[in-house]
């Protein structure tokens, strides 16, 4: 650990959105590396995506959706006002931009979608034309493949914005990420957590990213490298080779988080097991579906068994589907 980098005058400094759950993420990020005997600081910074939020925001021209949650704090990376930025994985495009690089991707937390509604304890029961909190077109076409019957209600905000909207009738269940709530301990709320066969996470889905300047474009590259070395100890090789294939066919289809893909990777239990690949491509009513469910050998690469699962979907009539989304 160099005592030039690692001193109380020259810490290592988060950047991270405002939002309780983006500050639970950032916050377990920075004492991991406190505990670990690192000096860290914590930087919020306001991003496109949290002012779309906020009541009368207008959207300005032209704004491009990819990218609304990290923006801003890409560009303070870019500039050195931070040294590390965390991320909600699935925000991030599958694309970066070559100043940047994933430098570690945690353990990822539990990546399926949860059914909360107090007086419906799953899907099935709700009764005919209830009402659905989502923005996500995902959600709303795999709900729709489910149950045809329901309406949907657009809910925004962060997760105890849902849930008090929720709690006031403004809408009759939420379908949520498992993660966000088990990491604010909101738990309790959770009735039903989908298999990943019915509704297909996003990919990314549960796993933090921990972005850094890359080495090709770093403005102090000794002290990069000690960033990139500090956080080293976080990376979990089997979530990062499950995110590689995810984010794989999702870049293969065109996609980004405006589309209804689902794609996830299992990995296997132990070195002579194989890795297990769920993907969905679903019509926006629900009406018509593509799916893979597909095992790989161990010793496969995640970006083979990424593009090998797109184009299946593709011989299946994915690129179709996807179509009527930019038509609809």
């Amino acid at each position: 650990m160099s005592s030039e980098h690692n001193n109380p005058r020259n810490p290592i400094r988060i950047g991270s959105r405002g939002s309780q759950l983006a500050l639970w993420q950032a916050n377990h990020i920075l004492y991991a590396l406190r505990d670990a005997g690192y000096h860290v600081e914590l930087e919020v910074i306001r991003t496109t995506g949290d002012r779309m939020q906020q009541p009368g925001f207008v959207a300005p021209p032209n704004l491009d959706g990819k990218g609304i949650f990290i923006k801003e704090i890409e560009e303070a990376l870019e500039e050195g006002r931070i040294d590390l930025a965390v991320h909600s994985l699935k925000d991030l495009p599958t694309k970066l931009a070559p100043q940047f690089t994933l430098a570690a991707i945690p353990k990822r937390a539990d990546a399926r979608d949860v059914w909360v509604c107090e007086p419906y304890w799953a899907l099935h029961t709700l009764p005919a034309g209830g009402r659905i909190g989502t923005t996500s077109p995902r959600r709303r076409a795999q709900i729709l493949a489910l149950r045809p019957d329901v309406t949907f209600v657009e809910v925004r905000g962060n997760i105890d914005t849902r849930l008090k909207k929720l709690a006031s009738g403004q809408c009759d269940a939420l379908v949520l990420a498992a993660a966000g709530l088990d990491r604010l301990k909101r738990a309790e709320w959770v009735h039903q957590r989908f298999c990943p066969t019915e509704m297909c996470p996003a990919p990314g889905q549960g796993a933090l990213a921990l972005e850094t300047r890359s080495p090709e474009h770093s403005i102090d590259e000794s002290r990069d490298a000690y960033i990139r070395n500090a956080i080293a100890f976080l990376e979990h090789p089997h979530t990062r080779f499950a995110i590689n294939a995810e984010r794989t066919t999702l870049d293969a289809l065109g996609g980004g988080c405006s589309l209804p893909i689902g794609a996830h990777c299992i990995p296997p239990t132990d070195e002579f097991g194989k890795w297990r690949m769920i993907a969905q491509v679903v019509a926006p009513d629900g009406e018509a579906m593509v799916q893979i469910d597909t095992e790989a050998p161990y010793n496969i690469d995640p970006i083979a068994l990424g593009q090998s699962v797109a184009d299946n979907l593709k011989s299946k009539g994915a690129l179709d589907l996807l179509s009527a989304v930019a038509i609809s």
